[in-house]
């Protein structure tokens, strides 16, 4: 009988109870394992191709084509398509290749989702204006990167 109700069982089986009823409340954070943001309107998700593209920006489209020859000259390769910017990974010390990234993202969410924070004219201009010095081009890739993923 001692060994039915020992105080170390006892503690034991209140640690369990504790932990099977404290459960609900880490349901709202994150696993033990990382996890990331992967919304349906992130540069990540348009470069996974899992759904279609506006025919208004197509994917195999160039940035020149979609941005205009002197913005595109002036920093990215004139051949540079749409799903290829989304799939950029040099966004971190490059602040022109984070608003393009970015900007990207957010000109497809703009004919893509109703609800999106920018028209389609306001995302080309804004990326436009910003390409005037790296703050502002890290500045608009930080407010595209803000409306992406709060479209969802």
């Amino acid at each position: 009988m001692d060994s039915l109700c020992s105080p170390t069982r006892l503690v034991l089986v209140t640690f369990f109870l504790l932990c099977f009823f404290a459960g609900d409340s880490s349901a709202t954070r994150p696993g033990f394992i990382y996890t990331r943001h992967r919304g349906r309107c992130t540069p990540q998700y348009w470069s996974s191709q899992r759904e279609a593209w506006p025919r208004m920006v197509p994917e195999r489209s160039t940035v020149e084509k979609i941005f205009g020859v002197m913005v595109a000259k002036e920093r990215w390769r004139s051949d540079l398509t749409l799903v290829e910017s989304t799939a950029r990974n040099d966004e971190e010390g490059n602040a022109y290749g984070a608003l393009l990234k970015q900007g990207i993202a957010a000109l497809v969410n703009s004919y893509a989702r109703r609800s999106f924070s920018y028209a389609p004219w306001e995302v080309k201009t804004m990326l436009i204006q910003a390409m005037v010095s790296e703050p502002a081009a890290r500045r608009q890739a930080g407010k595209f990167a803000v409306a992406n993923v709060a479209c969802d």
